[in-house]
């Protein structure tokens, strides 16, 4: 199953997220060579938040992630939820019954 964890960023996150960038980037190496993660990235223009896919039996991976990372910590993301989602092509999908 995959997970989706969606991050809403304040409106001056590009300016408050140098000094934690190098650690969040570590977070998200670490959850992909776990094979927790299987993608991640920011939204382009405008750049109000990123998406971020998580492989997993629940949605215990993308949480934890979330409470740990320095951008939740620190206040540049303003709110983040996890949605599970039916993956019908790609690695992990599981087609529907017709």
């Amino acid at each position: 199953m995959h997970y989706l964890l969606l991050y809403e960023y304040v409106d001056d996150y590009l300016a408050r997220r140098v000094p934690f960038r190098a650690a969040h980037l570590d977070l998200v190496r670490k959850a992909h060579e776990r094979g927790e993660m299987v993608m991640a990235g920011a939204y382009a223009e405008p750049d109000y938040g990123a998406l971020l896919v998580f492989r997993g039996e629940s949605p215990a991976a993308a949480e934890r992630f979330a409470q740990a990372d320095p951008y939740v910590t620190n206040g540049l993301v303003s709110k983040w939820h996890v949605k599970k989602w039916l993956t019908v092509l790609g690695d992990g999908a599981q087609m529907p019954q017709l």
